[in-house]
């Protein structure tokens, strides 16, 4: 028995249930694909993006890496961007990050190691730029899921400000930028208060949400802090 067969059986037993259900599924999800949503996630295998939010294959959009971050100059993000934002014509662009995120653990506590420690930076270039307010909260955990929310914020801002966005705002193409923030101790999704539909909302949002994020305790849904 190969060391896979117990997933090609759950993959088989997973398409024949599609198949009862909605016989023409696959022939729809051949043809084209659709999704009103792109979904800019963190790799981690415990944030599985169509789940999350309950749609089915095709629906959504995904592009996933380390601390979910967008870098001006990471081709392999950017192609995602444009191909969603100008193939699909997608409405929505979703950053989620999630509390108890390690790439953003070992970012903030100076614990990575080897390549990727040059990943780690970008978010570490959040972390110094909002010392202030991570200077407040006392504890480790804590500290971790703000820097988490701090960097939604600063990811959605460098989606916000791409090329392939700013094009098609001039455009007049419909196309708004969220930021979210998933909670693993409940399934939640906690709404960061950020949905950018132009430029001229950009700076704003940002502002307000990085206030409130200094205002208020972190709400990251954690079983000590129920």
């Amino acid at each position: 028995m190969g060391q896979l067969d117990r997933l090609l059986e759950k993959n088989q037993a997973w398409a024949a249930g599609i198949k009862a259900e909605d016989p023409k599924f696959f022939d729809r999800l051949s043809s084209q694909q659709a999704p009103e949503y792109l979904w800019i996630g963190c790799a981690d295998s415990r944030v599985p993006a169509n789940q999350i939010v309950d749609l089915m294959p095709g629906e959504l959009f995904v592009h996933r890496n380390v601390a979910n971050v967008v870098v001006h100059t990471d081709f392999n993000c950017l192609s995602v961007l444009q191909f969603a934002v100008e193939v699909l014509k997608v409405k929505h662009i979703m950053v989620v990050g999630h509390y108890g995120c390690g790439g953003v653990r070992a970012a903030l506590l100076n614990e990575g190691s080897g390549l990727i420690t040059n990943w780690l930076r970008h978010i570490q270039d959040v972390r110094d730029l909002h010392q202030p307010i991570l200077d407040k909260v006392t504890d480790v955990q804590d500290r971790v899921d703000r820097l988490c929310e701090l960097n939604v914020v600063e990811q959605v801002d460098h989606v916000t400000q791409n090329s392939i966005v700013q094009d098609a705002w001039k455009r007049g193409q419909p196309l708004t930028v969220h930021g979210f923030v998933y909670a693993l101790h409940d399934g939640v999704l906690r709404d960061m208060g950020l949905s950018i539909s132009g430029n001229d909302e950009r700076e704003s949002v940002k502002s307000r949400a990085i206030e409130e994020l200094a205002a208020r305790p972190v709400r990251s849904g954690r079983k000590d802090k129920a």
